[in-house]
Formats: C-alpha cells, structure tokens, sequence
C-alpha cells in the first residue's frame, strides 16, 4: 500500500513538472511570437525565427543566455541596426540643411534684386539724363553689373581692379565722345588714362565707390558662401558611414532585448548616450570650429547695415554712377585743358564733328529707395536659427536617443542595459573622439580619426577665416590647406592651372574662374550645397550655371 502511494506521488510530481514545462514552453513561444513579429515587419523570413527559445551560445553580439535568434537573425538586425541609425543621421541632418538652404535661397534672392534693381533704375533713368553719353555705351554699363554679380557669386577677380578698369575704359570713351573734333589714338588715351587718378574726372565718386563696395559685396558674398558650407558640412558628415564596432554596439542597443524575451524593456538613458557618443565621436569633433563659423556669420551681419553696408552699397551703385557722370560733364572744359598740358595737343580729325553742344541738364536726381526691412528680417531670423544650430554635433547622441532609439525615460530597473533588465551603472563618456577611450559600450580606436570628418573641419576653418577677413573689410581667397586655414593676401586663390594666370587689367576676362561659388545655388531644392572655398582643386566648386562661365569668357572689350 505505501509502495503503491509513493508510486502515485512520483506519477502526479510527473505529471506537474510536465504542466510546468508545457506552461514554460507557451511562455518562450509567447516570448519568440513578439520577437517575429519585430523580425517579418523588418522585412525578414519568418521562417529564420525558432518556434521557442534556444541555447545563445552561436550569439555573438548579444549575451548569450536563452534566446529567440539564430545567428543569422543576429547578424540580419545588426546590419538593420546599422542602417536605420545612419537614416536617422540623415533625417536629422536633412532639417538642418533645408533650414540652411532656406536662409541661403532668401539672401541670395535679396542681394540679387538689390543688384536688379540698381540696374534697371540706371536703365530707365541715364538715357534721358545723359543721352549719348550713356546709349552708346550702355553695354559697358551692363559689363559691369554683371561683373558685380559674377564677383557675388564667387568669381576669382578682383573687385577693386574691375572698377579701376571700369572707370578707365569709361573715361577713355566718354572722351571721346566729348571731343569728336578731335584726332585721339591709343597712346593718346593711354597718357590720358595714366592722368586719371590725379585729374580725378570723375570726383570722388570712383573711390567712395571702390572703398565701400569691396566691404559691401565681400561682407555680403562670405555671408552667403558660409550658409552654403554650413550646409555641404552637414550632408557630408551625415554620409559617413558607421564602422563594425557601432554596428556591434547599435544592436546590443535595440534589438538584443528581443532576441532575449525582454523586448518590453527599453535602453536606459545612459547606455543609449554612450553608445552614440562612441559611434558619433568623430562628428561630436566638428563642434569647436562648427560654433566659430556660426558665431563670425552671425557677427558678419553687422556689416550689412549702415552707409558702407551691403544693402545700402549694392543697392545703390547707380547712384555712384549717376554722380561720377555728372562730374565728368561739369568738370569738362578744366580737365580737357589740363589733358592737352600733360598730353599734348591732339590732332583735329578733319572727319569728325564739331564739339559736342553742351546740354545743361544738371546733376541727375535719383531718389534712393528706403530699405523695405526685408534684410533685417533675413538677419533677425538667420541669428536665431544658427544660434539654436550651435550644438547640433555635440547634441546628436541625445536628440538620436530620445527621438530615435526610444530611450527609456528613466533610470531605472526597468530598462535595458545591455545584458538584462536592470539599471546602467557606468558613467556618460564625454564628446568628441579622445573621450573615448575607456567607452564601455563601443571599442573606439582614437587614433585613427575619419578623414572625411577631418577634411570637413578644414573647410569650417577656412571659411571662418574667409569670413572674419571679411568683417575686416578683407577678401581673402586660400591657395591650398597647408597654412591651416590661414589666409594671404586678396590675389587668385587657386592654383594657376585651375583658375588660369591672371593677365593683364585689358584682359579681364580670364579672371572669372570660381573659387569660391556660392554653393548650391543652380540647384533646386535643400540638397543645393558643395564646398565652398575648398583647400584643394574640387569638382563642387563649379556648380555656378555654365551660362555665367559663358559670359565672363565672352565678355566684350570696349574701347
């Protein structure tokens, strides 16, 4: 009788351990059922996933413990792994270059009509003020504008040699025009011409407008080359592509809580940042010189404003213009008298006319067009939105975690901490690549620093300098990144067999080579970026249209 009870107690503890295990069984089931789910809705085979849990010891990234995923599955989501975390680089980046290419699209837009407009109130008003003297040379007039705009957009000349060239070819035509009955060759012209600065036929209107507009036009082209390389920064970095280690770590970080049955638990705060800190140290390195390029665009501003500033200069070159002819015409008789003392009497061209009948018209009133305040909400907006820009490197593990990654919203025993459920106990490493090396999550070698992230904190460098010579009223152009990001002069800023020599001021035309073209603006949408002000011969530097290359080779010569 006591053999056939114990028996019965073996049978029935049998039989619970079998219920138990059946019970058990159901739960792994359960547990890898959430695991397929995860798995199909990322595109997967379902057929990969075990039906209940196995033994982890083929994992190799994850811990292994009991789990719902093959290796296969493991090395499926750690390459998924990879790849949302570098589409989130590229979200997060996308904003920023579509807010940059907002603010350069609407300065661009504006210093351009400033330029237009200028222009075409000198179309409408030199022709009943100035007659001849302006019909027949009106396509000097338009050579000029559009050498103030190749210059905005970047060309290799140099603004202050173009309208020293501008005046002399205008004084030599105007001249003549002015003395038909007069016999005037070249070599006369040309001792005219070395007369000028000290005759000063044109008052003072060619130096007022040679000091203020190289401040105005390089002040306002820097501005605008700086949102660009902003912009080209932040889609260059965003393409970098993460290395094993990252992808290692990235998939301990999201997926290795499903693969162990946990998947409700959510990566605790601190793990999650150092994880990122660890794949994003060389972009957290962008963030010194990435705040000094923001900080001088923002203090380059300052120089739009006032009389010699960029919205009062470049919108009122007509005006200079307006003058300087004016002078020339009440100035005539004084300095065709000190003319023939320096030059000699020229011959009388038994051909040509008589002396022009003078026309008294007086000086042309031209009303300067008050600011619409159009710039000053550019500026207003632009400074806010490059201020908020400032930490954007250093940020990005944070904003990727909380926005990305569903980092747990607390620290606690509820969170995933990469090997269970249970609070992250390591400290938060610091920024940048040489905080990394004792990174608990991520095997970081600093040594071994990204070239392209490298590369890209040269162009931040030399577009600083670029622009803080610009706020000293400097246009400095880089020959090449051997001098760190330190600028030399106001010359050609290209090797000669990229930009061509420069030649002769009678030859001009060969100074419009782009060194440093607006970046992006012949495209069309927030992608429009290239690099500006590149150390070395680049292919972005050419994105101007072909149509501008076009006019400054045929640019015509006017004498």
């Amino acid at each position: 009788m006591e053999l056939r009870a114990r028996g019965w107690w073996l049978l029935c503890a049998a039989a619970a351990l079998a219920a138990c295990a059946r019970g058990d069984a159901a739960t792994k089931s359960r547990s890898c059922g959430e695991v397929r789910q995860i798995y199909g809705a990322k595109g997967f085979s379902l057929s990969d996933v075990p039906q209940a849990e196995i033994s982890g010891e083929h994992l190799r990234i994850c811990p292994q413990g009991y789990t719902c995923c093959t290796s296969e599955m493991e090395e499926n989501l750690a390459n998924r792994s990879r790849a949302e975390l570098e589409a989130a680089l590229l979200d997060s980046g996308r904003a920023l270059q579509t807010t940059l290419a907002t603010q350069l699209r609407g300065f661009d837009d504006h210093f351009q009509r400033l330029l237009n407009d200028s222009e075409r109130a000198l179309q409408e008003a030199f022709p009943g003020a100035f007659g001849e003297l302006y019909t027949q040379n009106a396509r000097a007039f338009r050579d000029l504008y559009a050498e103030l705009r190749l210059y905005y957009r970047g060309a290799s000349l140099h603004l202050e040699e173009s309208l020293a060239e501008f005046w002399a070819r205008l004084l030599e035509r105007l001249f003549r025009q002015l003395h038909p009955q007069l016999l005037l060759p070249d070599d006369y012209l040309d001792c005219l011409g070395k007369q000028a600065e000290a005759l000063r036929p044109f008052g003072e209107a060619p130096r007022e407008l040679r000091l203020r507009a190289a401040r105005a036009f390089v002040a306002a082209r820097s501005f605008v080359q700086g949102l660009g390389v902003a912009g080209d920064v932040v889609r260059k970095v965003a393409q970098v592509p993460l290395g094993l280690e990252c992808s290692r770590a990235v998939m301990k970080l999201v997926y290795c809580a499903h693969c162990l049955g946990v998947p409700g638990a959510r990566p605790c705060p601190d793990y999650c940042r150092n994880v990122l800190k660890g794949c994003l140290a060389n972009q957290a390195d962008l963030d010194a010189e990435w705040r000094n390029l923001l900080d001088s665009m923002v203090l380059i501003t300052d120089k739009f404003w006032g009389p010699a500033g960029a919205e009062g200069i470049m919108g009122s070159v007509h005006l200079w213009l307006a003058e300087a002819i004016s002078a020339l015409q009440d100035n005539r008789d004084t300095l065709t008298a000190k003319v023939i003392q320096g030059c000699g009497n020229p011959k009388v061209n038994p051909q040509g006319s008589g002396p022009e009948e003078r026309r008294r018209r007086g000086k042309l009133a031209l009303p300067e067009r008050p600011p619409t305040g159009a710039l000053e909400k550019l500026v207003s907006e632009a400074k806010a939105q490059l201020r908020d820009a400032q930490d954007f490197w250093i940020s990005l593990p944070g904003t990727l975690c909380s926005e990305k990654l569903a980092m747990s919203t607390a620290s606690d025993d509820r969170c995933w901490n990469g090997m269970a459920k249970g609070r992250y106990l390591p400290e938060v490493m610091g920024d940048g690549l040489a905080n990394q090396i004792n990174n608990p999550e991520v095997e970081v070698d600093i040594t071994k620093p990204d070239m392209t992230i490298r590369q890209q904190i040269m162009q931040l460098k030399i577009m600083t300098n670029r622009l803080r010579s610009a706020y000293n009223g400097n246009d400095v152009d880089f020959q090449d990144a051997s001098d760190d990001g330190s600028g030399s002069g106001s010359g050609d800023g290209c090797p000669d067999d990229v930009c061509g020599r420069r030649v002769g001021k009678k030859n001009s035309s060969s100074r419009t080579t782009l060194t440093h073209a607006l970046p992006g603006l012949s495209e069309q949408e927030g992608q429009k970026t290239s690099a500006a002000g590149c150390p070395q011969p680049c292919p972005s530097l050419l994105l101007l249209p072909a149509l501008t290359l076009l006019l400054s080779a045929a640019r015509p010569r006017w004498r």
